[in-house]
């Protein structure tokens, strides 16, 4: 009875068991983390923006092989230099979903609608969520400050009302979210599920160098989760470390300086040409040219965060982190975690129906 009522309309779009999605973490969200999600019947989102182009159809084929060709999504960005190259694989091996953040253009969420993919963009305010669907989108996904990386200032108990209640697409409530009781209340708010990232990347399946885990599970008050722009010139939440530090006691010119050298790895890595580089450069000086630093931060965040999220070396780069962090005390499995959601969840169902009955009666 429980896995009934915590079956809602977005587990049949994605094909799921359960409204329990894995968000697509730069260098953790691998076939591994991805398959573990979809095994244990949540949904799973392989991230595609850190993945090398050489071998980012191999890892879909992976994914397959260790789901038994199970539903799963894909992340990508517009600006990467195989942008073209996921929206082709995306449809080729009829990938359920894709997630993406601002970028694509209608024609491009039309090719995917038209081949039968859910395309579900992480919004973290009401007018990119209503820009999202008039560009095509079919589901969004709503990320409240309190999640990891970037992020709004918005909290998700006043973003995700306020969406839901302008869109008519199913919506996702993602920040703040790591139990069953999260999960009820995203329910009862009316999204028809929840995404997690930290959640998920705090699990033994994730991949991530013990060293790198084991800051996290340090982490018991969640003030030393925090929000800095001075990894890319965005808001991005993060654990606090020896590398903000040093970042925030940097002059301009130094943070610049880093950010140059990180931009000339993150293009040796991508196979990014000199000229797309430049287009990137001429685009954001066209728009806005004071986005032209930012652009060139950019490249700090995948850079940083590999140093720790595969490297191992959480004191050189960057933790991002949503604030539930501090409320996690031990790894588990992501079948674990799972089960222990739709329990946490059916039982606070059950509660609050007993209630409800209990006042009916007394009236």
């Amino acid at each position: 009875m429980t896995a009934l009522r915590l079956h809602t309309p977005l587990c049949d779009l994605l094909g799921c068991r359960y409204p329990i999605v894995q968000t697509a973490m730069g260098w953790v969200a691998g076939p591994a983390l991805v398959a573990a999600t979809t095994n244990a019947g949540g949904f799973g989102f392989l991230a595609g923006a850190t993945i090398p182009a050489d071998r980012i159809e191999a890892d879909i084929l992976e994914v397959k092989r260790l789901t038994g060709d199970a539903p799963f999504g894909l992340n990508f960005h517009m600006f990467q230099p195989n942008a073209q190259q996921l929206l082709d694989l995306a449809v080729k091996h009829r990938i359920r979903a894709v997630s993406y953040g601002r970028g694509p253009d209608k024609q491009v969420i039309g090719r995917l609608r038209e081949a039968g993919i859910v395309c579900m963009p992480t919004v973290g305010a009401l007018k990119h969520a209503q820009k999202a669907i008039e560009m095509g989108a079919n589901v969004i996904t709503i990320q409240g400050g309190e999640g990891g990386g970037h992020t709004g200032s918005i909290p998700t108990t006043v973003l995700l009302p306020q969406v839901v209640d302008a869109v008519k697409v199913p919506v996702v409530a993602a920040g703040g979210f790591y139990d069953g009781r999260g999960l009820v209340a995203a329910l009862a708010f009316g999204a028809q599920g929840i995404a997690m990232g930290t959640r998920f990347l705090m699990t033994s399946d994730s991949g991530v160098p013990a060293a790198t885990l084991d800051r996290y599970l340090q982490v018991k008050d969640a003030d030393r989760i925090r929000v800095s722009p001075l990894v890319d010139g965005m808001p991005q939440r993060m654990i606090d470390n020896e590398y903000l530090a040093m970042l925030e006691q940097a002059s301009p010119f130094k943070r610049v300086w880093i950010a140059v050298q990180s931009a000339l790895q993150w293009k040796a890595q991508t196979g990014m040409t000199s000229a797309h580089a430049a287009k990137l450069l001429w685009q954001a000086l066209r728009e806005d040219p004071a986005t032209v630093a930012q652009t060139v931060m950019a490249a700090n965040a995948p850079v940083l965060l590999q140093r720790s999220m595969q490297e191992g070396k959480p004191a050189e780069g960057v933790m991002s982190s949503g604030q539930v962090a501090a409320l996690i005390g031990r790894l588990q499995s992501c079948d674990e975690v799972i089960a222990g959601i739709v329990a946490q969840a059916g039982e606070r169902l059950a509660a609050l129906a007993s209630m409800t009955a209990q006042e009916t009666s007394h009236g």
